[in-house]
């Protein structure tokens, strides 16, 4: 296999130690400004497994994310977001991580190189051929997360990955592969940066481009969003102000009456129908 893990090469810049604080922010900047462009040539790729994603989650299914480290830090971010911006449940997007939730805040050490514990772990939840599963690993060699990628394949269900690295053994292993190949970090290896910025990239171009396909977005707005605090509340009167050409005072009332954004609109454009 030709496989060269280009996020382990070394860094373009040296002697890191003596620059300035300056010269540091903008060479860093100078790399990142190279993501979005690695993002971009990897459409393809990210539009066939969304493709997979909207379609499972029609019949039923759920997405989980499952990576190690940084790869699934963001994965579990991701998750986690989902439920407040969309209003679904926190059952229908999972993220996983090796060594469980102490692996969040904490590194555990060797959890990633289990071959075995990935698929233990995606048991606990039931899993089944109607999910999607989308490991995450920067380097693409991660064995919890292959492991459990494998397993999935033998049990088919839906895999796909986000890597940075071309011909990975995670890419070959993932039915829906995605690499995004931003080359050496800045500080040699360390993939939280560049490699990390394309998984966040991709992973809100996965959910965000699902949850419209669902359904859960109306023009532009998050009209299921929980109303979690006065900001949104705020955000939700407006919405209602602005789509309804209603007072501050009326979509108040109506937020309070049913708690949620779409049903105040779906309410009142019945009520409207139902007296004309």
């Amino acid at each position: 296999m030709d496989f060269i893990k280009t996020t382990e090469q070394d860094s373009h810049y040296n002697h890191l130690e003596k620059m300035s604080i300056p010269e540091l922010l903008q060479n860093i900047n100078n790399e990142d400004k190279t993501v979005p462009l690695a993002v971009e040539k990897a459409l393809p790729q990210i539009e066939i497994l969304v493709h997979q994603v909207v379609n499972q989650l029609k019949q039923g299914g759920r997405l989980f994310y499952i990576g190690a480290g940084t790869s699934g830090r963001l994965g579990i971010l991701d998750a986690s977001e989902c439920p407040p911006t969309f209003g679904v449940s926190p059952d229908l997007v999972i993220g996983l991580i090796a060594g469980g939730d102490t692996a969040i805040r904490n590194a555990v050490e060797f959890a990633e190189d289990s071959t075995v514990q990935g698929w233990e772990d995606l048991k606990a939840y039931n899993i089944s051929s109607k999910d999607v599963v989308v490991g995450i690993a920067a380097s693409g060699t991660t064995p919890y997360v292959i492991g459990a990628l494998q397993q999935c394949n033998a049990h088919h269900i839906v895999t796909g990955c986000i890597t940075c690295n071309h011909n990975s053994p995670l890419s070959n292993t993932a039915k829906y592969p995605i690499e995004i190949i931003v080359g050496p970090e800045f500080v040699t290896g360390s993939s939280r940066m560049k490699a990390g910025t394309a998984q966040k990239l991709v992973l809100n171009m996965i959910t965000t481009t699902t949850m419209i396909q669902l359904g859960h977005i109306r023009g532009n707005k998050m009209v299921d969003m929980q109303l979690s605090n006065n900001k949104l509340v705020d955000r939700g009167t407006k919405m209602l102000m602005n789509e309804l050409h209603i007072s501050e005072e009326e979509a108040q009332q109506l937020l309070d009456q049913f708690g949620n954004v779409r049903s105040a609109i779906k309410h009142y454009n019945d009520q409207n129908q139902a007296n004309t």
